[in-house]
């Protein structure tokens, strides 16, 4: 494919992406304007609420993220189905955080803490994805990480096997807490600008 092609094809990709990202993002908003508007049709739950604040700034990092793409000459449709299906599983963790009905459970948190072997394999396998996303981007996209970027994988499975073997909230809390702290780390170390 020739590279003019190719940076035709790239916002293309970028839309189709941004929809998947934007199904996400209106999924979690929904469940926020429904706890808003119904404050007592279920039990509120920090924990639920913290996961969503950083699933919603997981999106959107992704979405910024994956600008670096655009440097891709030659595309494939493996690598499309690639990009297509990490947003995908971003997306599937948001359908997770806000249910269609909890009827069944006693809140949002019983929701969560019963869902949480779904809600962690996703989360584990982001990491997978996001390594192999850098790989994609090229060396010299991969040369500008170090290893406080390269961490996250170890340290993030080992946290999501940890939550996903425990329904203790106090340890749900902790991680979510390390995720987010770790997503503002990411956001000034790496993310805050794109050259």
């Amino acid at each position: 494919m020739v590279p003019d092609i190719a940076q035709q094809l790239f916002p293309h990709i970028r839309i189709v992406m941004g929809t998947i990202i934007g199904l996400g993002i209106t999924r979690l908003l929904m469940t926020i304007a429904g706890i808003i508007q119904h404050p007592h049709r279920a039990k509120r739950s920090l924990l639920l609420l913290l996961w969503i604040g950083s699933m919603l700034l997981e999106l959107v990092l992704f979405w910024w993220w994956e600008f670096a793409l655009h440097e891709i000459a030659v595309w494939y449709f493996g690598l499309v189905l690639f990009i297509m299906g990490y947003a995908t599983t971003l997306f599937l963790m948001t359908a997770l955080l806000s249910p269609d009905s909890i009827s069944e459970y006693t809140g949002y948190e019983d929701f969560f803490l019963q869902r949480r072997h779904w809600f962690f394999g996703l989360l584990g396998a982001t990491f997978v994805l996001d390594t192999i996303d850098t790989l994609i981007k090229g060396q010299a996209h991969w040369a500008q990480f170090d290893w406080s970027y390269f961490g996250q994988v170890p340290l993030g499975i080992l946290l999501c096997v940890l939550a996903w073997r425990s329904a203790d909230k106090r340890l749900h809390l902790s991680i979510v807490a390390v995720h987010i702290a770790y997503q503002i780390f990411l956001i000034i170390r790496y993310f805050n600008t794109v050259s």
